[in-house]
């Protein structure tokens, strides 16, 4: 049995997912381990990229027909074998040490379900980071730093990103798998699902880690260096939190003073900073996502008034 299992779920990504099972099958991990590929009802060339590493015995291969990131999660933690899941996007290239800095986390710590690493950021050829792009905007790209120490995550919104992520076995099947109703589902935006499962993680006593070492780096692909993906990547993570919070049993009218507080505040920061382009654009996406929000959680109100739980 293998002591780590590493999964990547991928839909329609056959430019980058060569790399990213290459850079799986070069680590530096002394132990057993496997790769698991979940492909996600892809229609390009998936299936041929896969079945040429295929010779290799640690490479699985499995086809999920229902479309959802955390759907695609849970088929990838049925299909593996090992006690922690260790999750790459289809996208992402991790580093040689990256299995061996997870697994030796969870070896020395019997609390911790739920680990991940730095991300940096590989920018297209020819493309720089525009200058209305903020710090804060860039972790929607997939960034994410919180320095050079191991930091023990308190607060939820620091939880490590999906694309490089990993999770106990015991703890994923406590709280039932990924959350369906989260997560990215064909060209629906949604997410929220990692910070969701470390809220969980927390109440319940586990520990969640951010792992310095554990480095992945990130294609950012160039139809996302724009505009209009951020303001649409921004609505999308509005609904996503209205929904977690409908979840974690926050419906309800609250939820209208709340966003609408949220949509002027960012409209006004958005304002004041109108000389700085980042700034300016970040609480603009703010502001925007609101809306987002206010909508779902307008549909949930009108969907609990109509069909009330006894």
């Amino acid at each position: 049995m293998a002591l780590i299992s590493a999964i990547i779920c991928t839909h329609n990504r056959d430019t980058y997912l060569g790399a990213a099972i290459d850079s799986l099958l070069a680590q530096d991990f002394p132990g057993s381990f496997e790769v698991v590929v979940v492909d996600n009802a892809s229609k390009d060339r998936t299936r041929e990229v896969v079945e040429a590493r295929l010779p290799n015995p640690k490479v699985k291969y499995i086809y999920e027909p229902v479309t959802g990131l955390s759907v695609a999660r849970n088929t990838g933690a049925k299909t593996a074998s090992a006690e922690i899941l260790a999750y790459l996007d289809d996208d992402a290239i991790a580093s040689s040490q990256w299995l061996r800095v997870l697994h030796e986390a969870y070896q020395s710590n019997d609390k911790l379900a739920i680990a991940g690493g730095k991300v940096t950021l590989i920018w297209p050829e020819g493309i720089s980071p525009p200058k209305w792009l903020s710090s804060e905007l860039s972790g929607n790209l997939g960034y994410y730093n919180l320095g050079d120490s191991v930091v023990y995550i308190e607060q939820p919104g620091l939880t490590p990103r999906g694309l490089n992520y990993s999770i106990h076995r015991t703890f994923l099947e406590q709280i039932g798998g990924f959350d369906t109703n989260l997560g990215r589902v064909g060209k629906k935006l949604l997410s929220n699902e990692e910070l969701h499962t470390t809220e969980l993680a927390i109440k319940q006593g586990w520990q969640v880690a951010y792992l310095p070492e554990a480095l992945v780096a990130h294609n950012v692909a160039p139809e996302r260096v724009k505009p209009s993906w951020f303001i649409e990547r921004g609505w999308w993570q509005g609904i996503s939190e209205c929904y977690r919070e409908q979840l974690a049993g926050k419906a309800g009218l609250g939820q209208l003073s709340r966003g609408g507080e949220r949509m002027i505040r960012g409209m006004y920061k958005s304002l004041k900073n109108i000389t700085d382009p980042a700034k300016r654009f970040d609480n603009f996406v703010y502001a925007y996502g609101q809306i987002g929000y206010l909508g779902a959680a307008i549909q949930g109100i009108i969907s609990t008034s109509i069909n009330p739980r006894h």
